[in-house]
């Protein structure tokens, strides 16, 4: 292969776009607004791999947020990822048993995480309220981290740029995708053919517009989620990352907190916040005071694009062979792996068996979702439903 267009400057077109160039392949990347303009700006960004099911997705996971260290010290320049330990607690003795049962299933998968007393959190956040946390014991993961999206992406195209060639095309939307019978051979954007040998798919929540340009079908769900940052804390900042009940919480660049919860996310229409923004700085307030004291510096909406059964989408559709697809809801943390292994797939013209459970044309039943952080979030958005 020598030519591949990248649809999509998010952290996986990004991530793959770096990998592609760094073997030589002459790689284009077309974006129709910015780099991390989308939905990889308007994301939690922290490491959840412990929330990661079936086994076989945990260790993918596991591959991506390892991955991460991997490519910070080959790109050896400013940092994306920030490790903290990350502290969960739930707030009934039904939901405390599983979260219990959780930590010991992934304890026996190899996840370093511990039962620990709710003190722990004087030491590991001592931002936090002791009050907030009304159960005698939290679980406690060490080895993860939270990470800067955008600087994630910015790193990876000025890697790409720089190091090995490869062009950025900013403002620049795919209108229609080249054919040479049923194969897809380049792209149309900015009154332009782009021709290529793949063109790869990595455009988000639009993945399934592309993909209709050829006419194959994704099944992806479009879910919006709010995030809200905080100006950095008058006082004592946030060390770690916090999954309490009804919000979850982590640290920012400059001192502030970054805020989101599924159950606020629930009560989102389009792009309508109707004053969600101060509902999560008064749920992070109840856990971190210093919130209380802090404007909010920034709201975000990001739309996920999130597969009906939870699980990435990556690779060719049967029915558009030269489109690479590349789709996940959990994109930042798999970023490193699915980056990597696709453009294996892509030089080498050998399968990643790593992928085989996630390809686009797999049998996918909507009912089944097997991600248990998706299920999770389906169940916090449901309840808030109910509530309405």
């Amino acid at each position: 292969m020598n030519r591949a267009v990248v649809v999509g400057a998010g952290v996986l077109g990004a991530c793959v776009a770096y990998h592609l160039a760094r073997t030589g392949v002459e790689v284009v990347v077309l974006e129709e607004a910015g780099p991390a303009s989308g939905t990889s700006r308007a994301t939690f960004a922290a490491d959840v791999t412990h929330l990661k099911t079936p086994h076989t997705y945990y260790r993918l996971n596991r591959q991506g947020s390892d991955g991460h260290r991997a490519l910070a010290e080959e790109l050896d320049g400013p940092t994306w990822r920030h490790p903290v330990p990350l502290v969960q607690w739930a707030d009934s003795d039904d939901t405390q048993r599983t979260l219990h049962e959780r930590a010991t299933r992934v304890r026996e998968w190899g996840h370093d995480c511990r039962s620990a007393p709710a003190s722990v959190l004087r030491d590991l956040a001592p931002a936090v309220d002791p009050a907030a946390c009304t159960v005698d014991e939290v679980v406690v993961h060490t080895g993860t981290a939270w990470f800067d999206a955008p600087r994630l992406v910015h790193t990876l195209l000025d890697a790409a740029v720089r190091r090995h060639g490869a062009e950025t095309h900013y403002g620049t939307r795919v209108t229609g995708l080249l054919r040479s019978g049923a194969r897809v051979v380049g792209a149309e954007a900015g009154e332009r053919d782009w021709g290529a040998d793949v063109v790869v798919n990595c455009a988000g929540p639009a993945a399934d517009q592309i993909a209709a340009l050829a006419g194959a079908r994704l099944p992806l769900r479009h879910v919006p989620g709010l995030v809200a940052e905080s100006a950095p804390l008058a006082q004592e900042p946030l060390t770690a990352i916090l999954s309490a009940p009804g919000i979850d919480l982590r640290p920012t660049a400059d001192g502030g907190v970054l805020a989101l919860s599924w159950e606020v996310d629930a009560r989102l229409e389009g792009t309508a916040t109707d004053g969600l923004p101060s509902e999560l700085l008064r749920r992070a307030s109840t856990v971190v005071p210093g919130m209380g004291e802090a404007r909010i510096a920034d709201v975000r909406i990001g739309v996920r694009p999130v597969p009906e059964d939870g699980l990435p989408l990556v690779g060719e559709a049967d029915a558009a062979p030269g489109l690479y697809h590349l789709v996940s809801h959990s994109a930042v943390t798999l970023a490193p792996v699915l980056g990597r292994l696709a453009a294996q797939e892509m030089t080498s013209g050998r399968v990643a068996g790593e992928l085989d459970a996630y390809r686009p044309g797999r049998a996918i039943d909507g009912g089944d979702v097997q991600d248990e952080n998706l299920r999770a979030m389906n169940r916090h958005g449901q309840d808030s439903q109910r509530q309405l």
